[in-house]
């Protein structure tokens, strides 16, 4: 083996998704199969539930992922696996599957950090180089820079994610769409029919955002009798500029010329609209992760697992235990 040719089976398994994804040290996606666990409408993710849904599909990902890659067991050279943050039941149906294929064949295991992994994708897809990052999505609201080897966190909500907020709204007033398992594009559309804006609470502290008061306001107000439609489309006008002004000033701060879009949210249209705009006053350039890579998947881990093994990380099997609030900067980044 050499180090201009590897190649990385990576496992996501930190929620609801279980996603494998095969990579070469080129960074040519060869592979990137998932499989979602939907729980019933209203509720959310049921760890253990979810855990087991993964137990249940790896092993047809997998011979799918390797079908695609047209790679065979005995030609991989490294196995990366999301070792957190996440939910523990799932965090650890992935290890451990993890583990067994390192054992078995005999190759180097590295553990990934998940939210290092969203941000090292989109950097390989947009070529983005020196940025500030917004990464969000239904578990995460952080902007982000990395200097002096960590991503450091300039700013995050103090509460719940974005999307978390928006998915939370849509349950309690019973949103539902039969050919949309999750509430958040259904969300999406109510808010573009949405014809007037209710005041909402915008709390912004310093870098940091809360979106839990602004979504009980918004609760109270549609049990006062409010539009969903217009309820939606403040809570999305209001907590989308909550963002952008935070993302802002950490863009004027640093007076770097790049923003990086990542995160299963980074799909919300509206976002791209308010940053695209905002990046323009600063002269600088604006990248956003595609779709087929911005909620989890095992490609990002992957990839994220061969940059770390050529820099020469990798994780003993004794010591690959899951760390289910694992902060991304405490992760070394040795490759940067």
């Amino acid at each position: 083996m050499t180090l201009d040719r590897i190649l990385c089976l990576g496992i996501e398994g930190t929620a609801h998704t279980l996603g494998i994804g095969i990579v070469d040290s080129k960074g040519r996606i060869l592979a990137n199969v998932k499989d979602s666990h939907i729980p019933p409408f209203g509720k959310g993710i049921h760890p253990r539930e979810a855990a087991q849904h993964h137990a249940d599909v790896i092993g047809k990902v997998l011979e799918e992922a390797l079908r695609i890659s047209e790679v065979k067991p005995r030609e991989l050279n490294l196995i990366a696996f999301s070792m957190g943050p996440g939910l523990g039941p799932c965090l650890r149906a992935a290890a451990t599957a993890a583990r067994a294929l390192s054992t078995y064949l005999n190759i180097p295991l590295v553990g990934v950090n998940h939210m290092v992994a969203h941000v090292e994708i989109a950097k390989l897809i947009t070529g983005a180089k020196d940025s500030v990052i917004l990464n969000v999505s239904g578990g995460t609201t952080q902007i982000i820079v990395l200097e002096k080897g960590r991503y450091r966190v300039f700013g995050e909500t103090l509460d719940i994610a974005i999307g978390n907020c928006f998915d939370k709204f849509a349950r309690e007033v019973r949103l539902h769409d039969p050919d949309t398992p999750w509430p958040g594009p259904l969300f999406d559309k109510m808010a573009s029919k949405g014809t007037k804006y209710i005041s909402l609470p915008y709390t912004v502290k310093g870098m940091d955002l809360a979106f839990s008061g602004m979504l009980t306001y918004a609760l109270n107000k549609f049990k006062e009798g409010e539009r969903i439609e217009d309820l939606c489309y403040s809570i999305q006008e209001t907590a989308l500029a909550m963002v952008t002004e935070v993302t802002e000033r950490a863009l004027a701060h640093t007076e770097k010329k790049e923003l990086l879009l990542t995160g299963g949210f980074a799909k919300n249209k509206r976002l791209q609209e308010m940053l695209s705009i905002m990046v323009k006053d600063h002269d600088a350039k604006f990248y956003v992760v595609p779709n087929e890579v911005a909620t989890d998947n095992g490609a990002m881990i992957a990839w994220t697992g061969l940059l770390a093994y050529k820099s020469g990380v990798t994780t003993p099997i004794e010591k690959s235990f899951v760390k289910r609030k694992w902060r991304i900067e405490n992760v070394s980044i040795p490759w940067k």
